[in-house]
């Protein structure tokens, strides 16, 4: 079973995203039960149903230890067992949230989500951006389409674009809900033409 970095090319580079990295999410965790003090529990990361990645975590008061073995470009694999802290806030309602302290040297941010290359970390430090930060416009406006598409249960197929009105919509949201769409995806495509006239300076069709 690999541990972290095994079969996976790991990027720390500004065009990375958090979709590159593996992550724990330590609101996941709470809600399993798994930050009780003396909770031993492994945590996985699975494509199409096969492991390609597990760690074990330990959890004593206050901080979660993570042990797992990691390599990167096929170097000698390096067995990892680290602390992160973990810190609290108060809810406006009650209770409180729990957080992962960022276990980076000089770093100490308080995350819900830590991203693994050798060491688990925040985004900040491994300098990664929300995937939707790196979209080109077109795509932002594409993004729209489907999502308006998604909430009229119609098909994403481009050469199915249009559908029924969903059964108990009001007509007045149906049609504005069209009429945006149809904004949105003139919008992808005016802005797809001045993507490619720029990346390949016009090229004639």
């Amino acid at each position: 079973m690999g541990g972290i970095g095994s079969g996976r090319c790991w990027r720390w580079d500004a065009k990375s995203t958090t979709n590159d990295y593996r992550s724990i999410d330590v609101r996941r965790w709470a809600r399993e039960g798994f930050l009780e003090p003396g909770r031993l529990f492994g945590w996985q990361w699975s494509i199409d149903d096969e492991t390609v990645a597990s760690i074990q975590a330990r959890s004593e008061p206050g901080r979660v230890r993570l042990i797992y073995r990691s390599r990167s470009h096929g170097d000698e694999w390096e067995s990892l067992d680290y602390p992160v802290r973990l810190l609290t806030t108060p809810c406006h309602y009650g209770g409180h949230r729990t957080w992962f302290a960022c276990p980076a040297r000089g770093c100490g941010r308080r995350v819900a989500v830590l991203y693994g290359g050798r060491i688990f970390a925040c985004r900040h430090c491994y300098q990664l951006a929300y995937p939707s930060q790196r979209e080109k416009s077109f795509e932002r406006s594409q993004r729209r389409v489907e999502k308006i598409q998604e909430r009229l249960g119609w098909s994403a197929d481009p050469e199915l674009m249009y559908g029924q009105k969903p059964k108990g919509m009001h007509w007045r949201t149906y049609h504005r809900l069209v009429e945006e769409m149809e904004h949105w995806d003139r919008e992808s495509g005016l802005g797809f033409m001045v993507y490619v006239a720029e990346r390949f300076g016009g090229l004639e069709l």
